[in-house]
Parts: C-alpha cells; structure tokens; sequence
C-alpha cells in the first residue's frame, strides 16, 4: 500500500480519546473493508456481557463471585449500597492512615519518621504495585518503595541489605487476599525474622492488606499489626491495582492516585460505547482476534517507547494470559485459548528482538506504545541537541516510526497506542483500557476471563513436592547407610517419583540442609538415626 493510501486509511480507523490524551492506530493492521461487519455481532455480546458485569452479576459461576474492578474508580456504579460504602470508606481510611505517616503521626518505634514501605506480594499483589512505583517515582518521593514478590531467599536478602540501617524506619506492607500464599508468606517470616535479628518490632511496623478473616488478616490481629486494609472476593489479583493493593504503596509513595483513579474512569466512559469504531478496548479486542484468528495463533509484543513503561509488558503478560489462556470455553469445549504476551522497550528492543520480528518466523503482532512528551516542560527547556536541531526525544520518535515501518514492509502487523504524556492520569487510563479490551476479547472467545485453575493446580504440586522432602529426610535419618536417589525411592516404595526425590536430595545438599551428597550416594547430616521407619505412601 503506497503512502498516501496508508495516510487515508490512518485517518480512517483512527480512535481518539483527547479527554485522556490518547490516541488508537489499528491502520497497520491489514483487516479487510468487511471485518468489522463480520464480527459486530458478536461484538454487541460482548457490550451485553459487560453491561451485566458491570451491573453486579454474576460473572465467575465457578466460584459464584461478581467482578467489580471497574466499581473501584467509581463507586457509584456499584450495585448495592454495601459495596459503595465499602469502597469509599477504605479509601478513605487509606488516606487517613497515609497523612498520619507523612506527618509524623505515626511513626515506627526507633526513627523520628517511615523513610521506606517493602511490599510483600505476588503476581497482582506485586505486578501492579511495581509498574505503578516505576511509572511514576521520583526524587521527590515522600517514601521508597521495594520489593518482595518471590520466594527466592537471595532475592529477599538483596533487599534487606539495600535497606541496611534504614531497616528501623521500614514499613512492610504485606499482601495476599487469602492470607495462604506461600511465596508472600515466607517473604513475611523472612522479614520477620530479618526484624528480629535487628532487635526491631515487626508488628509495629505492618501493614496487611488481605481478606476479612484470612489467616494473614489472623495472623496481624494476633500480633497487633500497625494496620489492616480489606481485599474482597468481587476483585481478583491482577485487576487490584486500584483497590487498597495498589492504593497504600501508591500513596505512601507520594503518587496522586486520585488522578491516577480519575484517569482510568475517564477510559471507562469511552470504552463503554457501544460504537465500536469510538471504543478503543473494543478495537483492541477486535486487532486481537483478527491477528490471531481468535485462536492465539500469534504472539503479542509490547514495544513502549519509555523507559518508564519498561514493566508494562510484565503487568500485561499477567492480565492477558492468565485471564485468557484457558483450556476450556464457557460451554464447556476443549479450546486452548491464550495469547502470549513478551516485550521490552523502545529503543532497546530494536537491539535485541526486532531482527527475529522483521526477518525471522512472522508469528507475533506488535503494540507500539508512544508517549510524545519526552521530558518535563521546565527540562525541556534546557534540553541538549545530540546533533543540530535534534534531540535524543526525537531519535526515539523517529526509532518507534521505522521500526513500525521496517515491520509492516514485511507485511508484520502492529498497533500504536499514543498519549500526550505519562503521568498518573494517564497510567490509570492505560491500565483501564487494557482491562476492558481483555474481558471483550474473553467475550469473543467465549471464555470466562475471571477465574485461572491452572494457577492452582501447579500450587498444588509444588505442595506434594515439599510433603515428599520431609518424608525423604525422614527416611535418610532413620537409614543412615548412603544411597543413591533410585535406592531411596525403592525402598520408600516411592520408585515413580525418582526423579523428585532426586532433585529435592539435590536442593537440600547444595544448602546444607542435614543432607550430605558423596559420589553420587545421599546420606542424612544429623547424627540422630531413629530406629522406626514408616514407608511413605
């Protein structure tokens, strides 16, 4: 297609939202004249479908919960007054308990002032958080925020030391809407741990933020933690990030979240129209389904041209493949739906992946994300020129537009996603859109976007794993002659499961952990040999 021809048809399809200040392109996307006619009605479900989530029904039949993410930046709109009470009064209580920080109302037992918030999580409960404390932070925050969002000791260790001395002055907000995941709860014993070590009150330095009487939520009340924020069953992990999970870090940081809120409201209003050429998560549904055939049949690459949206691609990746990748659809048919999600960012990407996109297998669709404001207005001020009349802003404008244009010669599809700039406003509109274009493009595919039981299958096989580490220890304290792994096995009547028994054997004795590894043979470290031994079973 000659320039002028992809000119006409930019301007075409273009979808504008200036309340936001961001603009759609889908004009690289070679769907034919008919393809909004073929899939309109379908599209009109999935209006349908979202008119009645938004209504308050039930829309996770599995576990007979609403979902209400959008009710969290518009309380009005929830379907019963008890939720907007909720709602209102949480946050509310939100900024209360944050005020009383930044004004030294309260403060932690041995530093004048909280300096610093850890925030334990996982998935949801880390992912939002951390793109929300990237995007936005500054110098001028009004506290630092880190990260516990594993269960890596190494990983764990790293920030403890980073915060050093500053330990005393520590919030650690920690968060799991169960109170049972096992990563968030080994970061808390660790930190605990990590607390006491320093001779320092963990209690009076916790925040939890967790579901009414989980075992966190417990856990806190027993040891008359500093503070506790609600997490409800009508709002999932990865669409948390404007409940109290994101709320507490985000303003203990210092970032606006009332604009933050207020932007993803106003993408709210333009995503629940119902004409889709005006709707951009209706269009971001409709370039989804057409890219993949509806059936995930190629990747989604996530090209932001802003070092601040580097962790963008990792909050979408959680968003779109846990909500869409389902083996199941509603009716019950065996689908495999997904689409994987990777990315980096702009110009980087041009330098490590983009040579595979332009040349290698043409199996992926790429979403450009530009921000046109490149520095502050004072700061551009005083901006250098890198060569006579150009900046280093305008080499980034004009990477993100040949790598756009390198691509589609080799007929790879692609998006742009442009806004004025990148604040809080604007990161909450963005994060709005996406929600909305993942539960139409569900809508499309006849899956149900809000529940994810393959997540809690691998939980449960990583518990049979550890059951079998401590019946394997308990076999090497009672058989102290060395073995090797298949010895082990056999004589725990365990033969089938070899190869777990080895890697666990293997894991303890790197650490050192009573289990002592010689010429391939495994032998117990503890000098206390019961003379009773049980098969495992």
């Amino acid at each position: 297609m000659d320039k002028l021809a992809l000119w006409r048809r930019y301007k075409q399809y273009l979808c504008e939202c200036p309340s936001v200040g961001m603009k759609l392109d889908i004009s690289r996307m070679d769907f034919d004249e008919g393809f909004f006619g073929r899939l309109e009605p379908r599209m009109t479900e999935a209006y349908r479908a979202m008119a009645d989530l938004e209504a308050g029904q039930i829309a996770n039949p599995d576990e007979q919960r609403m979902v209400g993410h959008y009710w969290l930046r518009a309380p009005g709109l929830a379907p019963n007054d008890e939720i907007v009470n909720l709602i209102d009064k949480t946050n509310q209580d939100i900024r209360e308990f944050v005020s009383a920080v930044h004004g030294k109302r309260i403060v932690p037992p041995n530093a004048a002032r909280f300096t610093d918030v850890v925030v334990v999580g996982i998935g949801g409960s880390a992912l939002g958080p951390q793109l929300v404390a990237d995007a936005l932070g500054t110098k001028r925050d009004k506290m630092q925020v880190h990260f516990v969002d594993n269960t890596d000791p190494d990983g764990i260790d790293r920030v403890v030391a980073q915060l050093g001395a500053r330990l005393k002055s520590t919030m650690v907000v920690v968060i799991s809407k169960s109170g049972g995941t096992k990563e968030t709860r080994n970061g808390m014993l660790e930190l605990e741990a990590a607390f006491a070590k320093k001779g320092l009150s963990f209690p009076a330095q916790a925040v939890a933020v967790t579901g009414d009487g989980s075992k966190l939520d417990q856990h806190a009340q027993q040891h008359n933690w500093l503070k506790r924020f609600p997490m409800w069953d009508w709002v999932g992990g990865r669409t948390s990030i404007m409940s109290a999970v994101g709320l507490v870090p985000a303003m203990l940081q210092g970032i606006d979240t009332a604009a933050f809120l207020d932007g993803a409201q106003d993408m709210d209003q333009h995503t629940r129209k119902t004409d889709t050429k005006k709707n951009p998560a209706a269009l971001l549904a409709m370039m989804w389904h057409y890219a993949t055939n509806g059936r995930g049949e190629k990747d989604m690459v996530v090209l932001p041209y802003k070092d601040r949206l580097l962790l963008l691609s990792r909050y979408l990746q959680q968003l779109v493949m846990e909500s869409l990748g389902k083996e199941h659809d509603l009716s019950g048919n065996t689908v495999h739906q997904g689409i994987a999600v990777y990315g980096n960012k702009g110009s980087t990407d041009q330098h490590a992946y983009v040579q595979q996109l332009r040349d290698g297998v043409n199996n992926f669709f790429a979403t450009f994300i530009v921000v046109l404001q490149d520095r502050t207005p004072a700061a551009a001020k005083t901006a250098p020129e890198v060569d006579p009349g150009v900046t280093s802003g305008d080499y980034l404008s004009g990477f993100w537009q040949g790598t756009r244009e390198a691509l589609y010669e080799k007929e790879r599809g692609s998006v742009t996603i442009t806004v004025d700039k990148l604040d809080a406003r604007t990161l909450g509109a963005l994060i709005a859109l996406y929600e909305r274009a993942v539960s139409f493009y569900a809508s499309l595919v006849n899956v149900n976007a809000y529940h994810q039981p393959g997540v809690e299958a691998g939980k449960l096989a990583a518990e049979a794993v550890l059951k079998l580490q401590s019946q394997v220890v308990a076999y090497l304290q009672s058989n102290p002659k060395p073995a090797t792994p298949e010895q082990i096995a056999d004589a725990m009547g365990i033969a089938h499961q070899v190869e777990t028994v080895h890697h666990v054997l293997e894991h303890l004795a790197a650490n050192k952990r009573g289990v002592k590894r010689s010429r391939g043979k495994f032998s117990s470290a503890v000098k206390n040999h019961p003379t009773v031994h049980r098969k495992a079973s």
